[in-house]
Parts: structure tokens; sequence; C-alpha cells
């Protein structure tokens, strides 16, 4: 499949997004008309520019506003069409998006539409140019990619064909099985965008936030499936209008861009085989190595410079130390299977941070492999001859992932490197595992996140939530595997501004389960364990929401746990003081409640930006 990008999807100059497209491997871009017009080089310097980086020219857009006009505006549109024909061949591009009229149309008459559009065909003949003409989910008069390519096929001129945009189709819910219905030769040219479902207006929408594929809730594997099935051959390209996007490094848009059209690539073909058939087709979806989802957490990293706080926390939390790494400058702590790695390795005055995250996996080298085929950066490690060799990858916010051999009863073969364990290795607590990761990301990012970890490590990314905090709305986003043996919570959050104005990045946590909360929290607290103190108002609104026995409130206030409860069981938790960004979390799940105390945040939230502002 060829691969294109509109240079509207990407910052910078027009100069800056084609060194972007070309260093993230597009075969092509489309020249937004704005773009060139503020751009320092003429049309034949960025013809030659792309050639120079490998990239094909394959549409100039848009054209707006052309059909349905009255006599008058029509000679002056097709005015204005010619002099961007006599553009285009300035460019070397021979195909123009010609969008479905939505201010100056007054004719709806089919008849006078196919004529107009005719008589634009006739003059992009005469130029050498192809006219790919797309119906806008907003269009006054032509609205439906159905409607537009029967205009088309009445004109029946060979410089005369359709765009088809994903996002115009889906985001009116029209149905793209007619897609196979359409001739091949007529699609001119294809685009394809995801969005999220929103409350709003279809244009506002498309104009603010479209994402890549992979990032929003639209079905473009069955939207690909049926393109396939067409016979079409061209390019596929994204044409995404989205504000963040638009702020944002280019280069790593570009890659997040790139690394959406492979994962679409993948899930079309998936479709088409889900459907019973083989790819023998012109379009040729390409494919990854098919991964299974990761089995479980295998340990969590916390990096530092200074490690005491840290340790102590994890001591009252009653894990236990097993020594120092042989070789690197890392601690390891354990609680049955819950693992914590503490990096020393962090500069001078480095606070407490999550740098890394294990999964355990199946098949290590294969689950490294379809990553880095979807443009994930290779994380470096050196290792002894004898010590584990961990596959890793960078995740967009730098988290550093780590794909590990999974085992059945959940060990872990590199633990032996570690020691001698100073306190003779036993844990004081429970059995633990993992229960779940909360991860800050960046707000030019949050979308990437979501695809690369849907994309590289098979996670299933549920509906998002907000929350509120005292600095704004939180946005949550669940990422997990089916059976919840891994649960990764993404969290947009607002910026925190310290007392000295300097903004530092959202608190994360690891979250580790537990059989039994209430004994867990006993036996902290006489450790010394520093709760996050929950204020007195929240139990009394907790009885009102709940009929809870009263020793057992009593024991949820002495303790500083929290509590929630739905039809299918309940969930305890409480959290620990903040070091640096980082703070854990106990939890016991109870029945099959397999939320994380939703209700609970923004308590949680207003009493951390309590403590932030009293140390102030």
């Amino acid at each position: 499949m060829r691969t294109g990008i509109a240079t509207v999807c990407l910052s910078g100059t027009l100069q800056e997004k084609m060194a972007a497209c070309a260093k993230a491997g597009f075969d092509g871009i489309e020249i937004f008309e704005q773009d060139l017009v503020t751009s320092a080089m003429s049309p034949e310097e960025v013809r030659r520019r792309a050639a120079d980086l490998g990239l094909s020219l394959d549409l100039y857009q848009p054209f707006r506003d052309f059909d349905g006009v009255e006599d008058a505006l029509l000679a002056a549109n097709l005015r204005r069409a010619r002099a961007k024909f006599t553009l285009m061949d300035r460019l070397g591009i021979d195909t123009i998006l010609v969008c479905s009229n939505v201010a100056t149309a007054t004719r709806s008459e089919d008849d006078v539409l196919t004529e107009q559009l005719a008589q634009l065909a006739n003059a992009a003949g005469e130029h050498g140019v192809r006219v790919a003409y797309e119906a806008l989910a907003w269009g006054k008069y032509v609205n439906d990619y159905e409607h537009a390519h029967r205009l088309v096929e009445a004109v029946d001129h060979p410089n005369l064909g359709t765009c088809l945009d994903s996002f115009h189709i889906l985001s009116r819910d029209w149905d793209t099985a007619p897609i196979e219905e359409l001739d091949a030769e007529k699609i001119f040219f294809v685009q394809v965008a995801d969005a999220p479902k929103l409350s709003m207006d279809v244009l506002s929408l498309s104009r603010h936030y479209r994402v890549f594929p992979g990032e929003g809730q639209f079905n473009l594997a069955k939207f690909m499936g049926h393109l396939a099935r067409t016979g079409y051959q061209g390019p596929v390209s994204l044409e995404i209008f989205n504000d963040i996007f638009r702020q944002s490094d280019v280069t790593r848009t570009a890659v997040d861009a790139m690394r959406s059209l492979v994962w679409l690539q993948e899930e079309g073909a998936v479709w088409l085989a889900a459907e019973g058939e083989t790819q023998r087709r012109p379009l040729q979806l390409a494919t990854l190595p098919r991964v299974p989802e990761p089995t479980g957490f295998n340990f969590a990293e916390v990096k530092t410079a200074s490690t005491a706080a840290v340790e102590m926390l994890l001591g009252q939390l009653g894990f236990a130390s097993q020594g120092r790494h042989r070789t690197k400058d890392v601690q390891l702590w354990t609680m049955g299977q819950a693992r914590v790695i503490i990096n020393e390795a962090a500069p001078e005055g480095s606070e407490p941070a999550i740098a890394a995250l294990g999964f355990d996996v199946e098949n290590p080298l294969l689950a490294s492999s379809r990553a880095q085929q979807l443009l994930a950066p290779v994380v470096p490690r050196k290792s002894q001859a004898d010590e584990e060799v961990f596959q890793g990858i960078a995740a967009p916010d730098s988290t550093e992932i780590f794909l590990c051999q999974g085992t059945l009863d959940g060990t872990a073969a590199w633990t032996h490197e570690f020691g001698p364990a100073p306190s003779g290795g036993r844990s004081h607590g429970q059995e633990a595992v993992i229960d779940h990761v909360n991860l800050a990301q960046p707000w030019q990012h949050f979308d990437e996140a979501v695809l690369f970890y849907t994309s590289a490590l098979a996670l299933e990314p549920q509906p998002f939530a907000e929350v509120p905090s005292p600095t704004g709305l939180v946005r949550s986003q669940v990422m997990d595997t089916s059976d919840r043996g891994v649960r990764l919570v993404l969290n947009l959050a607002p910026l925190i501004q310290q007392g000295d104005g300097e903004h530092k990045t959202f608190q994360e946590h690891i979250a580790f389960a537990v059989d039994d909360l209430v004994a867990t929290a006993r036996a902290a607290k006489k450790r010394g364990l520093e709760f996050l103190k929950i204020p007195a108002n929240y139990y009394e609104d907790l009885a009102a929401r709940f009929d809870l026995e009263p020793g057992f409130l009593g024991r949820l206030r002495d303790l500083n746990l929290l509590y929630d409860r739905d039809a299918d069981g309940e969930f305890l938790h409480f959290y620990t003081a903040t070091v640096g960004t980082v703070f854990f979390e106990m939890v016991e799940r109870r029945g099959n409640y397999d939320g994380y105390g939703a209700p609970n945040a923004p308590v949680r939230h207003a009493v951390q930006y309590d403590v932030r502002h009293s140390a102030i």
C-alpha cells in the first residue's frame, strides 16, 4: 500500500514537514495550499526538494466551493481552477482535491452539478490534471460519497473521479459496504482519519479533533476491507486536522502518523481474514508478526538519585530488599510476585519517577520485532554474558518498556542476579502482585500513547473518563488485557505549578493488589507508614452512600482506607505519601469488582493538592 500524509497534519514550515515525512518513511504527501502559499520555496523548489527526499507529490488541496453556483460565479471559479492547474504543473502534481460546495451553492439539481463538474473536468483535461471530487460531510447539497460518485459517473470524463475520505463517511455513520460497488478506476484518491465520538457538530469535530487511525473510535478496519475489495491501487493518505498535532514536534508526529498507517493496514487485513478472504488484491495490506497480549507485569522501575525515601516506603508497605544487582546500580524489592526495581543511575538531584515497566510476553524477540516495525525506538541495555537479555522499547512519554519472558508461575529468572538480601529476602507483607500502573502523559503525546500501547502491546483501550481535580479535569484512559492481567492507566492531567513557578509533571503511581488490605494497612501503620490522610467528610459521605457496618466503617476511617462498591463486588484501597512524582497504592478486589475506585479519585487529587501546597 502506498502511504501518504497531508502537510496540514503537521507543525512547522513546508520544508520541515517534508523532511519529517521522508524520515518517517512516507511514500508521498499532499500539499495543503496554505503551506505552499506561506512557504519561501518556489513551486519548482518544492518539486526538487520532494524528489531529493524520495517523496512523491500526490495531491494538491483543497479547491473549495466550485459546484452548484450561478453562471457568473462559475466563470470565476473556472478561471481560479485554471490558475491552480498551471501551478500544479510547476509542482509536478497531477491530482487536485475539489470539495463539495459548503458556502456559495444555490443550485441543488443534479443535472446542474453534473454540467458544471463536466466543465471543470474539460478544463482539467486540457492541463493533464485529474480532479478528485469529495463529498464533505457538511456539504450544502452534496454530503454523501455515493451521491458524489453518481455525479462523477454521470459526467463520465476520464479526468474526473472521487476522493473517499473516511472522516466524511464515518462521522455521518454512512454505511461503508457500498464502497465495494464503486468503480475503482473512478476512485482517484483515498484519505483516512479517525476521531473520538463526541457530542458536537461534524464541522467542529473535523476541524479540531481528528486523530490518526487507532487513536479514535471509527471502524476503520471495515472501511479498509471494503476499499481493498474495490481493486483500488492508489495512495492511502492521512488528512488530520488536530490542534495538538499542529503544535507538537513535527518529526514525532510524522512517526506517530506512519505508525497509524502500519496499524491500519494490519487491521484491514485482519478484517478481511475474518470475512474468510486471503489478500489477492491490488491494494496489498501489510501485516506484522502477531503476538498475544502480555500475561502480566514483570516489574516496575523507579529511578532516583536518592533512594532512601523510596526504600523506606517499600519497607513500610511490607516489601523486602533482595539486594543489589551484581553489575548495575539498581536494587530489587519484592512482595510476593510484585517486583520493584530502584534505579540509582539518575542525574544528581533527580527525584523519584517511574522510569520503566516490564511486561511478561510469550515471545520477547517476536514482540520486540513487531514494536520496532511500528517505529518504536529501541532502548539499549548492556548485559553480561550470564545475565538476562531484555528486549526494550521506548514509549511516547519516554517510559522504557521491557518485554520479558513470561512464566506459568509468575517467577522471574533474572532475580538471581541480585543479592545478597540484607533481611534474608522475605517480605513482611502478604503475597502481592502489581495490579495496575498509572502513568502521566504529556498533553501533546496522549493520543500517540494510546496507539502505541494498542499496536505494540495489544492492550485494549477502554472508554475514557474525566475526573475533577483542584487543577482541572484529568482525562483517564484505561488500557488493559482481556483477562485484566495487565491494567495500565494513562492520565492526561493539568500541569502542577510549584511555588517558584516551575511546572512539574503530574504525579503517577504503582498499585499492588493483596488479599487482605486491612491487615496490610495495620502492619504498615505499625512500621510507621505515612498514609495519605483522608478527610472525615469523606467517611460521612461514604456512610450516606453505602449501608456499611459501623465497625467496618470505623476501621476504614482509622486506617485512611477508601472504599467503593458496585454490582460485581467491592474495592478497598489506600495511598502512600508522594516522593518526587511517585506514590504507591495498595488495593484489595472483592468479588468481581473491575474498576479503580473512580468515585474516590477526586478525594485523592484534592488531598494531594493540599499536601503539595502546604509544603510550599
